[in-house]
């Protein structure tokens, strides 16, 4: 069986530690390669080399760096294909939906921060004291070490990669054990273009993780996983006060007003940013509270469009989404369909599809309440709660009432409530008439318990600088 490496100051190099993890095809459920579960050794190598690259990596200019990156972005549309084979067979994910919507958006994140590296801006200089000149620095922070997700492997490392060595640091990444095969791929091909050790990838279990997110040579450590992780991650830097970056989950309230122009469209518009990637999403357009007044046109103009979306493995052109990413999320999706309360009831889906890999059926329950476990936790799965409302004040207490502060959205044509809706929803993105479009130039991260830091736009870029104060005595 095919067997990954890691990669360290520019190598593929076998895991000192000598063990080795199954790694799964969801859409079958058996093994199709292993990779290196990463011990002690493993890790101090990646952190040695990164430590190295750092001192003149670390004093690069913005443009030598944006030069880079450039490349690196051209690299990746140049292998497009063999990242994106990568990334459906560890995932599942329809090579369709690959192609269009994660590639190319990859690419285009590099050419971004290539950008925003020769953009940072700071207060100007000034004598703000007499006979003394201030001047701010933005630096890099140094080493900063990574850990990354399984619902977007390849397209979540690139939001943390690209930041940091944009703005001059060095990285030391780990992948989900569940799905490090598009970054280890990601590794080769940033590996022909940077400098050996600037970025360097140590694959394994929990355990690696821990120590890559405990390691003494990391100035910050950035995440995006679970609640949980990211708790376990913030007890860990407080030991040597390490800098945390965290994105962590999401419970997006999505709002329908009865004002909206064309319930069926907005609808469909919602099955699809709900199921899209199964669920697997921590900004899923996963909770809708709909106005009383409309609610059956809207939940069934819902139910049918999750009805009409197919479900299946990578080769299926008219698939929205593939399976569960594992064996262990698709037990924790099914359990919630175990205990469904009596008031709520299933519309549509709330089964696994077929007896091979991870598929679950597209699936609509109405008739929650607030406090339901089904409301207030993660599903990330291909499921869509429907709660109604009664007027402004009933849906932000709804839409805020949750441990969650990541993402929502606003469906009304008064553009006066969009405006009150979005200034009084707790959530760090929030979209009006749409759900879950990014872009390179605006900020992604939440508040509450969906962490803290911000990646893409130029708040990312200053996520991974320090800021320094430099005063001059002019006088003579």
């Amino acid at each position: 069986m095919t067997r990954l490496q890691n990669f360290i100051n520019g190598e593929f190099v076998d895991a000192k530690s000598g063990r080795f993890s199954d790694v799964i095809d969801p859409c079958t459920g058996e093994a199709y390669l292993q990779a290196p579960i990463s011990g002690q050794e493993d890790v101090d190598a990646a952190y040695a080399a990164a430590a190295a690259a750092f001192e003149t990596w670390g004093v690069t200019t913005p443009g030598e760096r944006a030069n880079l990156l450039l490349k690196v972005a051209d690299a990746i549309e140049a292998r497009a294909d063999e990242i994106n084979e990568a990334e459906c067979l560890n995932t599942g994910k329809p090579r369709a939906r690959m192609a269009e919507d994660e590639t190319p958006v990859a690419a285009d994140h590099f050419r971004f921060f290539a950008g925003a590296a020769r953009t940072l801006e700071g207060p100007t200089a000034g004598e703000f004291l007499a006979e003394h000149t201030s001047v701010i620095r933005h630096e890099p922070i140094g080493v900063i070490g990574q850990v990354t997700p399984w619902n977007y492997p390849m397209m979540m490392a690139v939001w943390k990669i690209a930041p940091a060595l944009a703005a001059g640091n060095t990285v030391v990444l780990k992948p989900s054990d569940t799905t490090p095969v598009s970054t280890v791929k990601l590794a080769e091909i940033i590996g022909s273009v940077l400098p050996p050790g600037v970025f360097n990838v140590v694959t394994g279990d929990r355990e690696t993780g821990a120590l890559v997110v405990s390691h003494k040579t990391a100035s910050m450590v950035a995440i995006t996983g679970s609640v949980g992780a990211g708790m376990a991650v913030a007890k860990s830097a407080a030991d040597d006060l390490k800098r945390v970056h965290l994105e962590l989950g999401g419970k997006a309230p999505v709002v329908v007003f009865d004002d909206v122009k064309d319930l069926k469209a907005a609808a469909e518009s919602i099955a699809t940013a709900g199921l899209y990637n199964a669920g697997q999403d921590c900004t899923a357009a996963c909770r809708v509270l709909v106005h009383e007044s409309v609610h059956d046109e809207f939940v069934a103009a819902l139910t049918e469009a999750a009805t009409n979306t197919v479900t299946g493995d990578l080769s299926n052109e008219d698939a929205l989404y593939g399976p569960l990413n594992n064996e262990t999320q698709l037990a924790r999706v099914e359990a919630f369909f175990q205990n469904v309360p009596a008031h709520a009831k299933v519309l549509t889906g709330g089964h696994r599809v077929g007896d091979k890999g991870y598929f679950f059926a597209p699936t609509i329950v109405d008739g929650l309440q607030q406090d339901d476990d089904m409301v207030q936790n993660e599903v990330f799965g291909p499921v869509i709660t429907v709660q109604t409302f009664s007027d402004e004040a009933d849906a932000l207490a709804k839409a805020n009432g949750v441990q969650y502060g990541l993402s929502g959205s606003v469906w009304t044509s008064d553009h006066g409530r969009a405006m009150r809706m979005s200034n009084r929803l707790d959530f760090g993105v929030v979209w009006v008439n749409t759900h879950i479009p990014f872009v390179s130039e605006m900020p992604h991260g939440g508040f509450k318990h969906s962490g803290y830091g911000k990646d893409l736009s130029v708040f990312g870029l200053h996520d991974y600088t320090r800021v320094k104060h430099v005063m001059h005595y002019i006088g003579e």
